[in-house]
């Protein structure tokens, strides 16, 4: 890897412009996802039981040309491309975690709550993150590091957002696959007497514009499916927690995570 792109890489992240690149780079994606939605493309089932179509395939070769062109050199772990070729060994410093199409069941079967996540790791940390909701045209993104968070509808401007304080009364996002007793137990055990399910990274960044407080999460995720969606909410000023209480960290083996809870105030 050459000096020059990694000098570019830390001068635009420092100054927001990183953000708003791989933004536009997200919203890109979105217009190639939506022709799938809804249209009965067809479902392929990978190697661990998860769906995949056309349009995962599609958005993911467009970021990672994207992104290349932009900033060559910098290392890219995607689903896609893990899932055909395994994850790598190691990378870099510097690396992206990609994501194409976040909540690919929930897109299938026509609801509304799927993403495109891209987000920049540095370390073992998420510095920048973009998460895009196609179907509703909304994206969520961090700045310049310590700037905060925003979100935009497509062609429109940033607007900043902030977690909000955890009300007596608070509500958590939870995923799809609990039954209604779980995620009960689940959200009162988080401080939460109200609970939603919802597909996707987008609970991250609902949590982050503060319309919900929590998203505890007990199941497997992969690194990916949940980078951008705490840089974004880390940036608008809430956290996201391992078991052991501890900021979520990167790069662990097999880029995958284990329990976790995002949280506003």
């Amino acid at each position: 890897m050459t000096q020059a792109p990694l000098n570019s890489l830390e001068t635009d992240l420092a100054s927001g412009l990183l953000s708003s690149v791989i933004a536009d780079i997200a919203e890109e994606a979105a217009q190639v996802i939506l022709p799938y939605w809804r249209s009965g493309t067809a479902v392929e089932t990978k190697a661990d039981a998860s769906p995949v179509t056309e349009a995962d395939r599609a958005a993911e070769a467009l970021i990672l040309t994207r992104l290349a062109e932009r900033w060559p050199g910098v290392e890219a772990v995607a689903e896609e491309a893990a899932a055909a070729d395994g994850t790598p060994e190691r990378v870099g410093e510097w690396f992206w975690l990609i994501d194409p199409l976040d909540g690919t069941k929930g897109f299938v079967q026509g609801r509304e709550s799927f993403t495109v996540n891209i987000a920049l790791i540095h370390g073992d940390v998420p510095v920048a993150g973009v998460v895009t909701a196609p179907a509703t045209g909304l994206t969520w993104a961090s700045t310049a590091p310590g700037e905060g968070a925003v979100r935009r509808a497509f062609g429109e401007a940033w607007r900043p957002i902030r977690v909000r304080d955890r009300a007596s009364d608070g509500t958590a996002l939870l995923s799809h696959s609990l039954t209604d007793e779980e995620a009960t137990r689940l959200a009162a055990r988080h401080g939460c007497i109200q609970w939603q399910g919802m597909d996707s990274s987008l609970k991250f960044c609902l949590i982050a514009e503060g319309r919900f407080d929590a998203y505890p999460r007990t199941g497997p995720t992969s690194e990916w499916d949940t980078a951008a969606g705490q840089a974004v909410l880390e940036a608008a000023g809430g956290r996201v927690l391992g078991e052991d209480g501890r900021r979520l960290t990167y790069r662990k083996p097999g880029f995958l995570n284990g329990p976790f809870t995002a949280m506003g105030g």
